[in-house]
């Protein structure tokens, strides 16, 4: 298994996810443009993790993960550098939010319905290999949820089954159950369902939960 990961994102869920992966034993380095955010995240006792920019973090890392708003994620990973990107399983967290008011508790997208902001990265860098994941659970729940009725699911899909291989080794480890949707084009399903996870919180500030998929 690949154990370098490049995060491109300096927020709370980029902080989250490196956390971890340093948990079991990866190495990570944070990809930001303002060292400054990651102030508090580097004074705490990490070993195997460093800080550097979006294109060294693509560089060091084997798998990368993409954990920016929807808004900037293009214009990150320009940063970070196609050279980089290529061949490399890039874990895609984003969503298409638009930053405007929610209505009723629902939130905004940016896409229309047959496409996903996943797509649209997948055709601007057609030489990495993006896997949806992440993108529909709270950053309190994305390492080890902890709910009574079990192991929650996360919902992937990419078009390269080696890359989701990969992301599905490392649901596993951080705990949760895998339903793979399928390709890309998934995505346009997956995306939206940050919005539904969303409505609790932003109508009765009910934030402790997540999906399962029941199997028959």
């Amino acid at each position: 298994m690949k154990s370098k990961i490049g995060i491109l994102g300096s927020g709370i869920v980029a902080q989250v996810l490196a956390d971890g992966f340093l948990k079991y034993g990866y190495e990570v380095k944070m990809g930001t443009r303002h060292a400054e955010k990651l102030s508090n995240w580097a004074g705490k006792d990490h070993h195997n993790a460093s800080i550097g920019t979006f294109r060294e973090a693509a560089g060091f890392g084997e798998i990368i993960v993409l954990a920016v708003s929807g808004k900037g994620a293009h214009e990150v990973l320009n940063l970070a550098g196609a050279d980089q990107l290529s061949g490399k399983t890039i874990i895609d967290v984003t969503n298409p939010i638009e930053p405007a008011p929610p209505e009723n508790g629902v939130l905004k997208f940016f896409t229309k319905m047959n496409e996903s902001l996943m797509e649209r990265l997948q055709k601007a860098f057609p030489e990495a290999r993006f896997v949806k994941s992440f993108s529909c659970v709270g950053n309190a729940f994305m390492v080890n949820p902890q709910f009574t009725d079990g192991k929650p699911t996360m919902f992937i899909c990419g078009n390269d089954d080696s890359s989701k291989s990969d992301v599905h080794y490392i649901l596993g480890q951080f705990g949760w159950d895998v339903a793979d949707m399928g390709k890309a084009e998934a995505a346009r399903a997956i995306e939206p369902l940050c919005m539904l996870w969303c409505i609790p919180g932003l109508t009765e500030n009910s934030w402790s939960h997540a999906f399962k998929l029941l199997r028959k």
